[in-house]
């Protein structure tokens, strides 16, 4: 583990997977708790357009992805809210469009495939130390939000109505959580990729919910977990020789497969422990 260290691009991998996995639990947890898991897929594959678009103007592939992510988070917000448009059907609207605007870019951008494969699944120990300041300011702003208004954010997520009438700005919030999304996913694609993205928002929340039964316990154990998670990912993809996106989330989801039958166990225990 300490050689790990001898190295500059595995400090940075190492670095960038620590804010990631902080980042990543800490918004996912109200996206589960608000019922859209899938939003960070989505806004995935609208990013994809943002990359394509930072390689056809030769623009920063990461700033551009921000952009249109959170263009697309809000449109999607804005569809569910204002047009009665359901939450998936808003989803796939983008996820579609998404793709086919990454796809058309690339292709004017004169760039192959095989170009996109560092955003589609993540390339991790490729960051460098200008993209490693970027990710830390936007995981910096998401963590600061997403644990700062967490009585506000949780409070829209568990009852948007309630929140309302009891004056709560649902609806600048729920914005709020949406933008927090789309700037988690650009975060996050130099780590996990654009198209695993969405599980590393959502798996250590899910593992989280098996072990405990308060909102506050399971955000920050989904953001142990998460951390967790991406530094084992990327250790071992080092010594595995294995890409370390998909490692990343398959050591999260072997944690939740050792995670459910535990928190089935201790349900049973409670429910038998009540009279």
């Amino acid at each position: 583990m300490l050689q790990l260290l001898d190295y500059d691009f595995m400090r940075r991998a190492l670095l960038a997977a620590f804010l990631t996995g902080l980042a990543a639990p800490s918004i996912g947890t109200y996206l589960v708790q608000r019922r859209l898991a899938l939003l960070g897929d989505g806004i995935g594959h609208i990013a994809l357009t943002g990359v394509a678009l930072g390689l056809l103007t030769g623009r920063a592939p990461l700033l551009t992805a921000v952009l249109v992510a959170v263009v697309g988070a809000l449109v999607i917000e804005l569809l569910r809210t204002y047009t009665g448009t359901s939450g998936d059907v808003a989803l796939a609207l983008l996820f579609y469009g998404g793709i086919a605007g990454g796809v058309l870019l690339v292709g004017l951008a004169g760039e192959s495939a095989a170009s996109l494969n560092a955003y589609l699944f993540g390339a991790i120990t490729t960051v460098s130390a200008g993209d490693l300041q970027i990710v830390a300011g936007l995981a910096g702003v998401v963590l600061l939000l997403a644990v700062g208004l967490w009585p506000q954010l949780f409070a829209v997520c568990q009852d948007e109505e309630h929140a309302r009438v009891s004056g709560v700005p649902a609806r600048a919030y729920g914005l709020l959580i949406a933008v927090l999304a789309a700037v988690t996913v650009t975060v996050s694609m130099r780590t996990v990729g654009l198209l695993l993205v969405s599980a590393l928002m959502v798996v250590p929340v899910a593992t989280a919910q098996q072990l405990t039964r308060s909102f506050r316990t399971t955000f920050g154990l989904a953001m142990v977990l998460g951390v967790a998670a991406s530094l084992a990912g990327v250790v071992t993809s080092f010594a595995a020789n294995t890409a370390p996106g998909p490692t990343i989330v398959l050591i999260a989801l072997a944690g939740f497969a050792v995670a459910a039958p535990v928190g089935a166990l201790l349900t049973r225990n409670h429910e038998g422990a009540v009279p």
